[in-house]
């Protein structure tokens, strides 16, 4: 499907600019659904191809559809009268973006997102032949609604329905936080994240650079946290002289926050261990300046690629790669570190905002499948830091499973290791935990969803 989007795209960009830009949306949205992409990913290779307004109509359609999916397929079944897995998947995908434009977007005109609909479908050849159903689908759509699961018959029903999550995430989410938090919880995780950089101060001062981000246009907002954290109130742009001069990376805050807490001195060498795509083993490059080293590890080939390439556009000439699998063995020499950032590979549960899919993709075995990973992975990079030395443990996820117990569970084995409580408190005392865990998620404060421990080394 994709070639043949990508040549009604393009000619139909010289005709229907709007046809063009959600063209564009639907088949990001079929190819998330047959599972052959990512929409982030997909979305930074199609977005360069449009105009500023049309990236962020595209961006919000693609986004939005995925988040409200499980929503948006509950009244599909009541507007259809059949099972949705019969419905050929381009028709689907359509119908699920044309329906969240009827239901959560303002601006646009009911018939005017039929009429569009159906415009799609023609233009689809494997939609082609459900044109008059995509029409009818519609059409019913903007005079009838499904109701809504009866929430005293069966609570956690209507609030997988209503704030569209798999039931089963939905059960997690009551359990672990209580019906109230997890409603406000699910709230944020349907909001689109904000729009967060990393500033490298390795080039310039706070001021020098946001000056020059003015100057291409970029909206300022909020200072963020850290000196290096600025928040935007429009998206990053990706083709300004700042991007390309290397004077930011798109870096969300709580992932800036859990690099904070390693806080490494100037000029000392640092090991992180699941270093791809290179966002953090920055971070580190900057934080230890030119005279320290950073050797990122990573399992993954590509991703070490792209974390060289950013280092080479942030202009950080002391990271160093290794490929190599540390839930096997660490590569490295044991006791040797004072330093090791571990920002272990995880569900990603506390980035629903900017990867809806993964809701749709996730199983209730895969909390234990990666706590499993995740520890082998935290015994062999502990294996590296020396006496006195610390490891930050972080994922970015709000299960329980991959965080105080995988960190509970390492303690339990490895004697020599504790929580570093005064470390913790000093960097952010207001998402610290009695027990000294960095905690963050989306309904407080707006940050994703992390979680952080640091440990030393007796």
């Amino acid at each position: 499907m994709r070639e043949v989007q990508a040549k009604v795209a393009r000619s139909s960009a010289r005709t229907d600019e709007g046809l063009a830009s959600r063209l564009a949306a639907v088949e990001i949205l079929y190819r998330v659904d047959q599972k052959s992409g990512y929409a982030d990913v997909l979305l930074g290779g199609r977005l360069p191809d449009f105009a500023p307004a049309d990236r962020r109509l595209i961006t919000r359609l693609v986004l939005g559809t995925l988040a409200w999916q499980g929503r948006l397929d509950f009244e599909l079944a009541h507007l259809t009268g059949r099972k949705l897995a019969g419905i050929q998947p381009a028709a689907l995908a359509i119908m699920r973006m044309g329906l969240f434009q009827l239901r959560f977007l303002d601006r646009i005109p009911q018939h005017a997102v039929v009429d569009t609909a159906v415009s799609l479908a023609k233009r689809i050849p494997e939609a082609r032949k459900a044109s008059g159903f995509v029409n009818a689908v519609m059409r019913r759509a903007t005079r009838e609604t499904a109701p809504m699961p009866a929430r005293e018959r069966n609570e956690k029903s209507f609030l997988a329905v209503a704030y569209s999550h798999p039931r089963w995430m939905v059960e997690r989410f009551v359990d672990w936080f209580g019906v109230a938090n997890a409603e406000r919880l699910m709230t944020a995780n349907n909001d689109a994240a904000p729009n967060v950089i990393r500033l490298n101060l390795a080039r310039g001062s706070r001021a020098e650079i946001v000056e020059k981000l003015r100057a291409d246009g970029f909206e300022i907002g909020a200072p963020g946290r850290a000196p290096e954290t600025l928040v935007l109130n429009g998206a990053p742009n990706f083709e300004s002289r700042a991007y390309r001069e290397g004077l930011f990376h798109a870096q969300s805050e709580a992932s800036q926050m859990a690099v904070r807490m390693l806080a490494p001195r100037a000029g000392v060498t640092v090991a992180d261990c699941a270093a791809a795509p290179g966002g953090k083993a920055t971070h580190l490059a900057e934080m230890v300046g030119e005279r320290g080293r950073v050797i990122a590890v990573d399992l993954n080939f590509n991703g070490l690629k792209n974390a060289r390439d950013l280092a080479r556009r942030l202009r950080h000439r002391n990271v160093e790669f290794v490929c190599a699998d540390l839930t096997a063995a660490a590569p490295l020499a044991p006791s040797t570190f004072e330093y090791v950032l571990l920002d272990a590979p995880c569900t990603g549960l506390g980035t629903l905002r900017e990867h809806p899919e993964i809701k749709w993709r996730l199983k209730p075995a895969d909390l234990a499948r990666m706590a499993a990973i995740q520890s082998r992975m935290l015994d062999n990079a502990a294996s590296l830091v020396r006496p006195g030395g610390a490891i930050v443990y972080s994922v970015c996820s709000i299960a329980p499973e991959e965080g105080e117990a995988v960190v509970d569970g390492f303690l339990a084995r490895h004697g020599d290791f504790e929580i570093d409580h005064d470390m913790a408190a000093r960097e952010s005392k207001d998402v610290i935990d009695a027990r000294g865990f960095m905690k963050t998620r989306p309904d407080i404060g707006g940050l994703d969803g992390f979680f952080a421990a640091r440990l030393i080394r007796r």
